[in-house]
């Protein structure tokens, strides 16, 4: 099980200011695991606001899908 760790900036109550992108955890997957991935193939149905773990679908090819564990925590 992969998990990558994305940092960003977040309030006391664990809410971020801003949101997490598939083009951060893209760039945090190659800096992490040096695996270079298209951000449009992580399926993101929205940007994630809050700290804590998120599953995402990552399609490797038209039938072959992945998913990816991604921690969010505050700077």
């Amino acid at each position: 099980e992969t998990v990558i760790t994305v940092k960003a900036k977040s309030g006391e109550d664990g809410r971020l200011f801003g949101s997490v992108t598939s083009k951060q955890v893209a760039d945090q997957l190659n800096k992490q695991y040096k695996v270079k991935l298209d951000k449009r193939k992580i399926d993101l149905k929205e940007p994630i606001r809050a700290l804590g773990f998120v599953k995402l679908e990552v399609r490797l090819h038209l039938e072959v899908t992945a998913t990816l564990t991604v921690h969010i925590v505050g700077e």
